[in-house]
C-alpha cells in the first residue's frame, strides 16, 4: 500500500504541476489566467479519480477560501463515472440484508439511474407496504431509488484521501495555499467523505428536513425506507420531476416556476433562521419541482449547522444589507469569527460601502450574491481568515438565489429573508438580557441628540 500509495502522490504532484501558473498562463491577463489555470485544475481532478472529485465538490461551496473563478469551474465537477456491473450491486445488497433483491423488493432493476464515485442508484418497488414515523405511508408496488455504496469504494477513497492529505502538507505555507490552510481543508475534505459513505447520515437528515417541513405541502423530500436501508443501501421515495435545466418544459406542463421560486427562497430562510440546520449543497442536480407544483430536495450530503446566537449575527448582517450599513455588517461578522486586523478596518469598509451600494439590480431588486461573495473575495483580498460555516452559508444563499431566479428571475431574496430577521430582531428587543446590553448605547445616543 505505500508504494501504491508513493506512485499516486508522485503522478499527482506532477499533474498537478503541469496546470500550475506557468509560461502558457503567464502573458495573459489575471482573470484569463485565473480562468484557465481553473479550468486544467478541474480537468486534472475530473482525471484522478473519486476523491479528487469530491474534493473539487467542496472547493465548489467554498468561496471563502478560493478565486470566484477555481469554485465556479469546480461547481462544474462531474462525478459520473462507468457502472458497477449489476451483479457487484445485488452482492453488496445480499451481504448487507442476507437476501437477494428480488426477495426484499418486488422489482429491481439492473440498469442503473445514476453511478458516482462514491455509490450508484437503481429502481426497484416496493414488496409490501412501508409506514413511516411520520408522512403518507409507502404501498406496496411504490416505486423507490436505492442507492447503493460502490464495492471498493471506500478503501479507494480513503486511500486516496491520505494521497490528498500529504500533498496538504507538501504545499502547506506555500505561495499556491496562501488564502487557505490546506491541512484544515482536508481535514474537513475527510469529515465529508466519511458521512458519505455512511448512508444513514444522508437518511437521518432526510427525515429531519422532512420532519421540519411536515406541515407545508410544497416542500416534498423523499421518504426513507429505513427496513431496506443500512450503513450501505439507502432505500428512498422515488420522485419524478423537473430539474432547472428542463424549466420550459415544466412551464408547458402547468408549473407556476414563481409561485415556487418564492416559496423555495422561504422554505431556506426558514431553514436557516428558524430551525439553524439547512442544505448546504443546492446545485441545480439536488432540487427539482413536480408535477404536483412541489419542490422536491434530494441529496442531503452537505448540511450546515447555526446555533442560536450565530442565527441572531447572521439576522444582524442581513439587516445590515437592507439599511446598507458596513459598520453593522462588519461588527457582526465579528461576531461569527470574522477578524479584520486594525490596519485594514478601515478600507474593509470602505469596500463594503460600495458593495452595499452597489447591490441593486436594474429591476429594482437586490443581489445578494453581489454582496455576499463580493465581501467574502474583499476579505480575502486583506488576508482575513474566514470561518467555514461562515462561507459555506454566503454561498448557499447566493446559490438559492441563482435557483430562485432560474424560476423567477425577478425575485428579491433580500425581501424574502426579510419577515424571518424582523422576527428574530423584535423578539430579541423584548429578551430582558439584551434590552440591558443594548441600554449604554442607547443613552449615549440619546445623548448625543441632546447635546447636538
Amino acid at each position: 500500500m505505500a508504494s501504491r500509495s508513493s506512485a499516486i502522490v508522485r503522478v499527482t504532484l506532477g499533474e498537478l504541476m503541469r496546470v500550475l501558473p506557468s509560461a502558457r498562463f503567464g502573458l495573459a491577463p489575471g482573470p484569463v489566467r485565473r480562468a484557465a489555470w481553473a479550468r486544467a485544475l478541474r480537468r486534472s481532478f475530473e482525471r484522478l479519480g473519486p476523491a479528487f472529485v469530491k474534493l473539487g465538490q467542496l472547493i465548489s461551496v467554498r468561496p471563502d477560501e478560493f478565486s470566484a473563478e477555481l469554485v465556479a469551474e469546480m461547481q462544474g465537477m462531474q462525478d459520473a463515472v462507468p457502472a458497477v456491473p449489476a451483479a457487484a450491486i445485488r452482492a453488496v445488497i445480499t451481504r448487507e440484508f442476507g437476501a437477494e433483491p428480488e426477495v426484499l423488493f418486488a422489482t429491481f432493476e439492473n440498469e442503473p439511474l445514476a453511478a458516482a464515485s462514491i455509490a450508484q442508484v437503481h429502481r426497484a418497488t416496493l414488496a409490501e407496504e412501508y409506514r413511516p414515523v411520520w408522512g403518507e405511508t409507502l404501498p406496496a408496488g411504490a416505486e423507490v431509488a436505492v442507492k447503493v455504496v460502490r464495492p471498493g469504494a471506500a478503501a479507494s477513497i480513503l486511500s486516496d484521501v491520505e494521497v490528498v492529505r500529504r500533498m496538504a502538507l507538501r504545499f502547506a505555507g506555500t505561495r499556491v495555499t496562501r488564502r487557505f490552510d490546506p491541512v484544515a481543508l482536508v481535514d474537513e475534505f475527510a469529515a465529508t467523505v466519511d458521512r458519505e459513505l455512511d448512508l444513514r447520515q444522508e437518511g437521518r437528515f432526510a427525515d429531519r428536513f422532512s420532519f421540519d417541513f411536515r406541515d407545508d405541502p410544497k416542500v416534498q423530500v423523499p421518504r426513507i425506507v429505513w427496513t431496506r436501508s443500512t450503513s450501505q443501501v439507502l432505500t428512498m421515495e422515488f420522485i419524478t420531476g423537473w430539474r432547472l435545466s428542463d424549466l420550459e418544459i415544466a412551464r408547458a406542463a402547468g408549473v407556476d416556476c414563481k409561485g415556487l421560486a418564492i416559496h423555495g427562497a422561504t422554505a431556506f430562510m426558514r431553514q436557516v433562521f428558524v430551525y439553524g440546520r439547512y442544505h448546504a449543497d443546492l446545485h441545480p442536480a439536488n432540487i427539482f419541482v413536480t408535477p404536483q407544483n412541489t419542490i422536491a430536495y434530494l441529496d442531503f450530503g452537505i448540511v450546515g449547522y447555526l446555533t442560536p446566537e450565530e442565527r441572531m449575527n447572521i439576522t444582524q448582517v442581513m439587516a445590515a444589507l437592507v439599511y446598507r450599513d458596513p459598520d453593522r455588517a462588519l461588527r457582526y461578522s465579528e461576531k461569527l469569527g470574522v477578524h479584520v486586523p486594525p490596519g485594514h478596518v478601515e478600507p474593509v469598509r470602505a469596500g463594503l460601502g460600495r458593495l452595499l451600494d452597489g447591490d441593486v439590480r436594474p429591476d429594482g431588486t437586490r443581489d445578494f450574491a453581489h454582496f455576499g461573495l463580493g465581501f467574502l473575495k474583499l476579505l480575502g483580498e486583506h488576508g482575513v481568515a474566514i470561518p467555514s460555516g461562515y462561507g459555506l452559508l454566503i454561498k448557499s444563499l447566493a446559490t438559492v438565489e441563482g435557483v430562485a431566479r432560474a424560476l423567477y428571475p425577478e425575485i428579491d431574496i433580500v425581501s424574502t429573508a426579510q419577515p424571518f430577521t424582523t422576527r428574530i430582531l423584535g423578539q430579541a428587543m423584548g429578551d430582558p438580557v439584551r434590552v440591558r446590553e443594548r441600554m449604554p448605547a442607547a443613552v449615549r445616543a440619546a445623548l448625543r441628540v441632546l447635546t447636538e
